[in-house]
Order: C-alpha cells, then sequence, then structure tokens
C-alpha cells in the first residue's frame, strides 16, 4: 500500500485553520464562522468572543504569550506590534484574556507609516481590522492575526484592504455573468492566486564585506564572472547540498504554518532559486507570500546564507520575478478559466477571456504600475523578463479559435471540425494544448492567466487588486449589455459582443517574441504604451479614467490614489538616494584606496626595474591606464555626491523623482563603468570586497 505524508503528523500545524476550527469552536459558532469566511462577510460580533476564547486557548498551547495583529503597510513588508494575554486582576494576579474585541480591532500608531498625507505626523490614530478568510497562526511565541490598517478617518493605509475591496467588486461581477448562464447556485467567485517566488542565495561571510549588498539589496559595482549562466547548466540542475538542506528547513517551516510549497529548483543564473505554492485566494496567497519572504531570509542565516530578494542583484545575469499567475473559482470549485465540455461552458469561458482581454488593453498603464518599482526597472526588458510593454499571449491554438470567432469562419482543429461560430461556443481542447511564452508579460496557461512582470521583492496585493478591478470592470459591463436581453436572443447578443469585444482589443494580442528588437517597434504602430521606467508609470495612477474607475468600484478613493501615488514617487527617490550615497561612499572610501595602494604598488616596480636597467614597458602602461581610470573614479563619485544634493533640494514629488532617475541613476551607472572596468586590471589581492566569482560560485 502508498505511504501516505502527512504533514500534520510529521510537523504539526501552527495555523489555526478550518480543521481546528472545527475542534475547537461549538458547532453553530464553527458554522456561523465559516460561512463568513467563505461568502467574505463581516464576522458576527456575537460569536467574536467564543472564537477569541478558543484561538486563545489553541495559541497558548502552541507556546504563545502574546498576540499581535499582522498588517501590510505601504511600506511593501509586514507590520506587527505584540501584546500579552496577561490582563491584571484587582488582588494583584493576573489572567490569560483575548477578547473578541481584542481579535477583532487593534489600534496601532499609524504617524510612523508612509500614509501620502492621509496623515499628518501629530495624527498617531490608525486602526487593525481583522481579515477572518486569512487564518491566524502561532510563530515565535505569539499568535498573528491577519488584519487590514486604516486611518482614523476611514482611508486605507495598507495594501491588504483595497486587496480585499477588490475581491468583493470582481466576485459581484462575475456572479452577475454566471447568472446569465444558468448558474443560479454559485455564491460567491474567489481570485485565486499562486505565486512563483525566485531568490538568491550567497554566503553571509561574502555578504558582510559588501556595502551595498547590506544598504541596498543588490551589487552596485561588480566586473562580470568569466562564466554566467551560458551555458546553461544552473537551471533545473542538480541542487547543492547545503541548497537542499536549506529548502527542506524551508519547506517544514512553511507547512507547519499551512502554506503549500509544492515545488523548488534550481533557477537560470547562478545561486538563483525558485520556490512555488499551491493556488489559495489572493489575500491568503498574499498573506502566504509575505511569510514565505519573511521565512526564506531568517532561514537563509541559520544555515550560514543570506537571501536576496532584490529583482537584480548582479547585473549581466538574470534577475528574480514573481510570476503571479491568477484565476477564477467558484465556491463550488469551478475554474472559470477552464475551457468546457458544453457549448454553454465554452461561451461562458469566453465571455471570460474577452473581459480579460478587454480589460488588460484598457489597463494596460495600471498593470504595468502596479509592478512599477526601482529594483524591478533593471529587470523589465533586459531579455530575462518581458518587456514593459503589456501584451497577453493566448498561444496557437486558443488564438485560431479567437480569430475564427471574430472572422465568423468554423474553426477546426486537431484534424476534425469542433464548432460553428455562428452559435457562442468553444472547442473541447486540452489543457495543455499551448506551449508557453516566457517573453510574454500576460500568458494564458491552460487554465489561469501568468502576470510574469512582477518583482522578487514586490508584494502581490497591488497587481491582484488592479487586475481583480479591471476584470471586475469590463464584466461588469458585459452584464449590463447583456442582462436586458431576452432569452431567445443571448446567444446573437454574445456571439455579437464577443466578437465587437475582441476586434476592439486584439492590438494587445501578441504570440511572438517580446525580447525582438522588432516588437517595440510593432507595439508603438498598435498604439500600445511602452512605459519603460517607474517614474514614467507612477503618475498613470491619477490620470482621470483610472480614477473614476476605483471610484466607481469603491476599491480606492480619489485622495487613497492621490497618497498612493506620492508614496510611490517618495520611495522612488529614496531607494536611488540610498543607492547613490552608497556608490559615492564605496568609489571615495573602498575602491579609490585600493587603487591607488595597487597604483603604488605598481610604480615602485617600474622603479626597481629602471634601476637595473630593464624598461617597465608593461607597468608604465598599466599606472598610466590606472591613473587615468583612478582621476575619471574620482571626478565621476564627486559629480554623483553633487547630484544628490542637487535632488534633495528640489520640490515636489514627481520632479525630484525624475531628477533622480534622469541625473542621479545615470551618474551611478557611469560612476559603475569606471569601477567595473578597474576591477578587471587591479590585482584581485588589492580589490576591497568580493567579487562575482565569489557571491555566485561559492555557495
Amino acid at each position: 500500500m502508498e505511504e501516505k505524508f502527512n504533514v500534520v503528523d510529521q510537523f504539526g500545524i501552527d495555523v489555526f485553520n478550518e480543521e481546528t476550527m472545527k475542534q475547537r469552536l461549538p458547532k453553530n459558532v464553527f458554522k456561523t464562522l465559516k460561512k463568513t469566511i467563505a461568502e467574505g462577510k463581516e464576522l458576527d460580533s456575537s460569536i467574536s468572543d467564543v472564537v477569541a476564547a478558543a484561538m486563545k486557548d489553541w495559541a497558548i498551547e502552541k507556546g504563545a504569550t502574546h498576540y499581535t495583529h499582522w498588517f501590510q503597510p505601504m511600506t511593501g513588508i509586514t507590520a506587527e506590534k505584540h501584546d500579552s494575554f496577561i490582563s491584571p486582576m484587582g488582588d494583584g494576579t493576573v489572567i490569560m484574556e483575548f477578547s473578541g474585541k481584542e481579535l477583532i480591532k487593534g489600534e496601532p500608531d499609524a504617524s510612523s507609516f508612509p500614509s501620502g498625507g492621509i496623515r499628518a505626523t501629530f495624527e498617531a490614530r490608525g486602526y487593525t481590522a481583522w481579515d477572518p478568510t486569512s487564518y491566524a497562526f502561532v510563530k515565535e511565541g505569539s499568535l498573528y492575526i491577519p488584519t487590514a490598517f486604516y486611518s482614523y478617518s476611514g482611508e486605507a493605509l495598507d495594501k491588504k484592504t483595497p486587496l480585499l475591496r477588490s475581491m468583493d467588486v470582481v466576485s459581484d461581477a462575475a456572479l452577475r455573468i454566471l447568472r446569465l448562464f444558468g448558474n443560479e447556485t454559485t455564491k460567491r467567485v474567489v481570485a485565486t492566486v499562486g505565486a512563483e517566488q525566485e531568490y538568491f542565495l550567497v554566503n553571509k561571510e561574502t555578504y558582510d564585506k559588501r556595502k551595498d549588498l547590506i544598504f541596498t539589496g543588490r551589487t552596485l559595482f561588480g566586473a562580470p564572472a568569466p562564466k554566467g549562466q551560458e551555458l546553461d547548466d544552473h537551471y533545473f540542475g542538480s541542487i547543492k547540498e547545503r541548497v537542499a538542506d536549506y529548502m527542506k528547513d524551508l519547506d517544514e517551516h512553511l507547512w507547519k504554518l499551512g502554506i503549500t510549497s509544492k515545488t523548488k529548483h534550481n533557477e537560470v543564473a547562478p545561486s538563483q532559486h525558485e520556490n512555488a505554492p499551491i493556488f489559495a485566494p489572493a489575500n491568503l496567497a498574499t498573506d502566504q507570500n509575505q511569510l514565505t519572504m519573511e521565512l526564506m531570509k531568517k532561514i537563509a542565516l541559520e544555515h550560514g546564507l543570506v537571501c536576496l530578494l532584490h529583482e537584480k542583484p548582479f547585473a549581466g545575469i538574470n534577475g528574480s520575478g514573481k510570476h503571479d499567475n491568477w484565476s477564477l473559482s467558484t465556491d463550488d470549485g469551478q475554474n472559470l478559466l477552464n475551457p468546457g465540455r458544453s457549448p454553454m461552458q465554452n461561451a461562458q469561458f469566453l465571455t471570460f477571456l474577452a473581459a480579460i482581454i478587454k480589460a488588460v488593453d484598457e489597463y494596460s498603464d495600471l498593470l504595468r504600475l502596479s509592478v512599477a518599482s526601482p529594483g524591478n526597472d533593471h529587470r523589465l526588458g533586459a531579455n530575462e523578463a518581458p518587456p514593459a510593454i503589456i501584451s497577453i499571449f493566448l498561444g496557437e491554438e486558443l488564438q485560431a479559435v479567437v480569430d475564427a470567432l471574430v472572422e465568423g469562419k468554423e474553426y477546426t482543429g486537431a484534424g476534425k471540425q469542433m464548432f460553428n461560430v455562428g452559435v457562442s461556443s468553444l472547442p473541447e481542447f486540452p489543457k495543455d494544448s499551448t506551449d508557453r511564452n516566457r517573453t510574454s508579460p500576460f500568458a494564458f496557461t491552460g487554465n489561469k492567466f501568468e502576470f510574469r512582470m512582477v518583482g522578487s521583492n514586490l508584494n502581490v496585493a497591488g497587481p491582484n487588486t488592479i487586475l481583480n478591478t479591471i476584470v471586475a470592470n469590463s464584466l461588469t459591463e458585459f452584464a449590463d449589455e447583456l442582462e436586458g436581453v431576452e432569452k431567445e436572443n443571448f446567444n446573437e447578443a454574445l456571439h455579437d459582443l464577443l466578437v465587437k469585444t475582441i476586434k476592439e482589443h486584439k492590438r494587445v494580442i501578441f504570440n511572438g517574441n517580446g525580447y525582438g528588437d522588432e516588437w517595440p517597434v510593432e507595439a508603438e504602430k498598435r498604439g500600445l504604451l511602452n512605459l519603460k521606467s517607474t517614474v514614467d508609470a507612477i503618475p498613470t495612477l491619477t490620470a482621470k479614467k483610472n480614477i473614476d474607475l476605483f471610484k466607481k468600484f469603491g476599491v480606492y478613493s480619489e485622495i487613497e490614489l492621490h497618497a498612493r501615488q506620492e508614496i510611490l514617487l517618495e520611495n522612488y527617490s529614496k531607494v536611488i538616494n540610498i543607492e547613490a550615497l552608497t556608490a559615492a561612499d564605496m568609489a571615495k572610501t573602498e575602491i579609490l584606496p585600493a587603487v591607488m595602494k595597487f597604483a603604488k604598488d605598481v610604480c615602485d616596480i617600474a622603479a626597481s626595474k629602471k634601476a637595473i636597467g630593464v624598461e617597465p614597458t608593461v607597468e608604465t602602461e598599466m599606472a598610466q591606464k590606472v591613473n587615468e581610470l583612478t582621476v575619471a573614479l574620482s571626478d565621476k563619485a564627486h559629480a554623483l555626491s553633487d547630484a544628490v544634493v542637487k535632488a534633495q533640494s528640489i520640490d515636489g514629488e514627481e520632479a525630484k523623482a525624475r531628477f533622480y532617475h534622469d541625473e542621479v541613476f545615470a551618474d551611478m551607472q557611469s560612476l559603475r563603468a569606471v569601477a567595473d572596468e578597474l576591477e578587471t586590471i587591479v590585482g584581485e589581492e588589492y580589490w576591497p570586497y568580493p567579487t562575482y566569482d565569489e557571491l555566485l560560485f561559492n555557495v
């Protein structure tokens, strides 16, 4: 008999999941809570004390002494404030207590988190509210309660609140479409996500010798190693024993927290790897990915390693992405992006497909913005990741179906006639009937779309909030048009709507090579945006059409949008400022002294040779070259410092961010070019920090 692997028996589970709730809660309370979770509704206050007491008792049994409302402010990472379960009694004793009120709502200081002007420094009050659709868990002696975070006046100060709003919006819109196809049983549609996480591992000892890695997460200097990824020998290669031990340890910690880590392997670049989970509802997947990144870093340290999640830690080799696999599923288990077995099911699939095509074309600026960051600017369009141009890959077979529908022709697939386009249906075809297109930003991969532009360090709440909202908009417009149609005319009306939609938005469909030089030219002819940098993308957030979209569905208010735009611009400037200061400091205090010492030794050797009558030809040429580059390095380091000072004095976040991009970042690149050339000349024993050779091939 095949032996089954039981994660609970093997490792124990430190998450207050549905099975634990069922065991710990009275039947009526469990039933009410389960309904709350399934339908995404507010928790009934009448049962909150019961749930809180059961959660506290369970957590204490797991070793917890404290609890924390765990939230995701606009910093891009998580935040937590821990309180003990201890409550004082009048007689000087204490009891372990935790009320429903404490479970549902907390009050952290909101003044020190990014708010984009929503909160003044002296306005400290903020609130956290329990998200019951995301399971609580115990970690390091505390009960972690996933929450939303908002201001005293009700504006969202986090990434989770808009995500939860968008999940409700896309569910409501999708339900309207399902009702048109006769589905009266589905009560909720859930946006599901599987976030594939790429990362690098480097030796802690080596990492500690590089200021740039410590302060910025990436190497600001570094000449290429003699070997990179050109042999394609690392991708899916044999995993080194030390890395395998780390991966095993990581899996066990993730499983204990209910995170269904499934896949692990070597990625394309040396020392690069990937972890992938099973799909989960978007808000739960977001929480779990934040935990995954935190655990990746922590567990790496226990193995003498450092986990790098920057999108481009090393120049010249692939950076790290986070492929956001997105789909829509019903509460009764139907994946709405799966082609069906009947004409009606296939017509339904095509309706959702057309809505997505329309959404991506109309709001490509928002999708580009959702993945914009200083780190991701190094990846996008760099022949390793999708270009900054948003397009959709459908694959050969699905493209043929769509073309046949638009052209009013019969589609013939797999050697037989499949359907007549005059009836709104799609043929049955295998899930994997299309190849994967690694160069596409947004690719259909059988029963989901893979949004490949997301950077490894990014919180996936942002991209999925955008996806949910723009698709909800398309579905709502479809429902508005079709709900008034007589039943006998429905097929014809649907057919006409789908043909019209695809004709109007087919420009966004591209099945070719996104890395090719011809694609940007073709994309421009099609009228597609090419927002190459974060600074180009950020202003689109407050375009009128985008403000109108978010206000229409209540996902963001206009105040929240302007606040987020200011936060994004300010963050860009701060990141480049830190990088520039670090680069200038390394050049002045590490590289220059090392180069000067090397130059002195070369000159001493030249002088010694000359003293005995030997012409120091090589030494003289080398000294002259090093001197030339040393002068350039010094000049460029001081120019960079001057540019930073000028940038810091600029008023207006957009103007400041633009200057950091156009001037400061350009000066950083110019300084790096000189330093990297010097690295190839100066003796290895002189160079002040570990090179790419040591960083990438010494794990």
